[in-house]
């Protein structure tokens, strides 16, 4: 069976939301849409509320590159996907989620990337 991106993004959500758990996180929501954008995790963390955005990469050495490509597509991280395009629209979409629900207290942002089966966590990756 050929894995598309959208089933590789919800694998990669759920490996990312049960290292969250491994972590002491609660998951409020996921995959939550708002005319701006998504965000992949909602979760609590003691009194803070936070947005994660998910990335995942494998590297397939079945492509018709050369080695030193492949090199360094290996060495590319998913977190480094996260641009300033992308930021904006979590922001956007966050400030949403927390006016419907009424929410004033503590937020931040992290990326969860996952790189050949590699957790890395950038807690407080960026700011409002």
């Amino acid at each position: 069976m050929k894995i598309n991106k959208n089933n590789k993004g919800v694998i990669f959500e759920k490996q990312a939301a049960k290292y969250l758990k491994k972590q002491g996180y609660k998951i409020i929501n996921t995959n939550y849409h708002s005319k701006f954008g998504e965000v992949d995790i909602i979760a609590q963390k003691d009194d803070c509320i936070v947005f994660i955005e998910v990335k995942g990469r494998t590297t397939n050495n079945k492509n018709n590159v050369n080695s030193n490509m492949k090199t360094q597509m290996a060495n590319v991280k998913g977190y480094q996907f996260v641009n300033q395009n992308k930021i904006n629209k979590l922001i956007k979409t966050s400030q949403i989620y927390m006016i419907e629900h009424n929410y004033n207290g503590l937020a931040r942002f992290d990326v969860v990337s996952i790189d050949n089966g590699h957790i890395t966590h950038i807690i407080n990756a960026f700011g409002l």
